[in-house]
């Protein structure tokens, strides 16, 4: 590697040091959180046990549940592996929610591409998707990157909204990524109005970024992947759905079966996973957002533009950088696979995709398929080229793998 970049490297990380206590700070708040759930809950070695066959009220997955509903403030949670992804799992939860003639509402404009399948709203057109079922969809985009509230509200005073959609982070687009506060005072300003109305928060990304989640501040329901934040890398299957008590009945009853519901569905030697990855969460997304603070800088210095900036308050851990043309977006996206543990000489070029508009390149040399806390990064090949980096289990393996894929970039 030249010396330049090593130099340049040095030098960003004694600039962003301040910005790392704060994130070391907020790890330390989550870790207390976590280690108190475990503890209030009476966590024991039992519970680390499995299951199969039909896993009848399961004693281990039952207790999971009871911790992340701890966590989350939430009155029940729904953990389970048999929900495969962030995108399974809000599928699950919309089938679950709405009913023909309802409609839904996106406050946060169009949803990323996986779920504007399942919506019904994208190219590529599914005969299992909501608008095949009668389901509505309207949309609101958001005004320089916060909530039109004045258009919210007078949207709700129709009064025939059955449910309101919040993405939390930005998807394939060049929007920024929305911090609690954002969408806790959203929430206020719908209650104002509506009091009724379900609150879905697509949680994907953001979980442990910030000290508060979604439930803390309104929302009825959020829902995420443990293939992101809550898996830490160590969980390798499974979602999440966390919120009122009879909406996670509903949830649990379109996962598994009408009148059945949480009663039934096997651990299948997770457990242990499960629980491990939750424990290490706070400490993983810590790292991860250490890798995309670094990255931001010194990509930065190197004249891309970024967002977040390295110094900005952040609310998921997707750091983007416009690299401008394809082939700059391949060749970081290449070296980040590089920097990879696994699959380390796999040259990854864009291809289709289920579910996506666009070709996409993906690097993910992880040690679960999919698993985006890991040190990822991906794009859509369209204009602006925009690489959508995230994960790094640990800083020192992140930075590592984002000075490869600046080396790879500038030969």
């Amino acid at each position: 590697m030249k010396q330049d970049i090593i130099q340049l490297s040095e030098q960003v990380e004694k600039e962003i040091e301040p910005v790392i206590e704060k994130v070391n700070k907020t790890c330390e708040t989550n870790s207390k959180k976590v280690l108190e759930a475990f503890q209030k809950c009476k966590l024991q070695e039992a519970h680390l046990n499995s299951s199969t066959g039909y896993g009848i009220d399961e004693p281990g997955r039952n207790k999971i549940e009871e911790i992340y509903s701890h966590i989350f403030k939430a009155e029940d949670s729904l953990v389970r592996s048999q929900l495969i992804s962030g995108t399974h799992a809000l599928a699950i939860t919309l089938s679950a929610l709405l009913r023909p003639g309802d409609t839904m509402l996106s406050i946060t404009g169009e949803p990323y591409d996986t779920l504007q399948t399942v919506i019904g709203i994208g190219k590529e057109k599914s005969k299992s998707s909501l608008k095949e079922f009668n389901i509505a969809y309207e949309q609101i985009d958001l005004l320089e990157n916060d909530f039109d509230i004045p258009t919210i509200q007078e949207r709700l005073r129709r009064n025939d909204i059955k449910l309101i959609e919040i993405q939390r982070s930005r998807g394939y687009s060049t929007r920024k990524s929305l911090t609690i506060e954002k969408i806790e005072k959203v929430i206020q300003a719908i209650r104002e109005i509506n009091k009724e109305v379900i609150i879905m928060v697509d949680n994907c990304y953001g979980e442990f970024v910030q000290e508060k989640e979604p439930i803390e501040v309104g929302a009825d329901i959020a829902v995420g992947s443990l293939m992101k934040n809550l898996g830490a890398g160590i969980a390798n299957s499974g979602a999440y759905i966390v919120g009122k008590k009879n909406l996670i009945e509903l949830c649990a009853e379109r996962l598994t079966s009408p009148g059945i519901g949480k009663e039934i569905g096997p651990s299948l030697n997770q457990n242990t996973l499960f629980i491990k990855g939750l424990f290490f969460a706070p400490s993983v997304v810590a790292s991860s957002l250490k890798t995309a603070i670094f990255a931001s800088c010194l990509l930065e210095k190197l004249g891309y533009l970024v967002e977040p900036k390295y110094d900005e308050l952040r609310a998921d851990i997707v750091q983007t950088i416009h690299l401008g043309t394809e082939k700059d977006l391949v060749k970081f996206c290449q070296g980040i696979q590089m920097g990879s543990p696994i699959d380390s000489d796999v040259i990854p070029y864009p291809g289709d995709m289920g579910g996506y508009d666009d070709k996409v390149i993906m690097a993910a040399g992880t040690f679960t398929q999919g698993s985006t806390i890991e040190l990822s990064c991906d794009g859509p090949i369209r204009k602006p080229y925009i690489a959508y980096m995230q994960g790094g289990l640990t800083y020192e393996y992140g930075k590592l793998g984002i000075l490869k894929a600046i080396e790879h970039m500038k030969k």
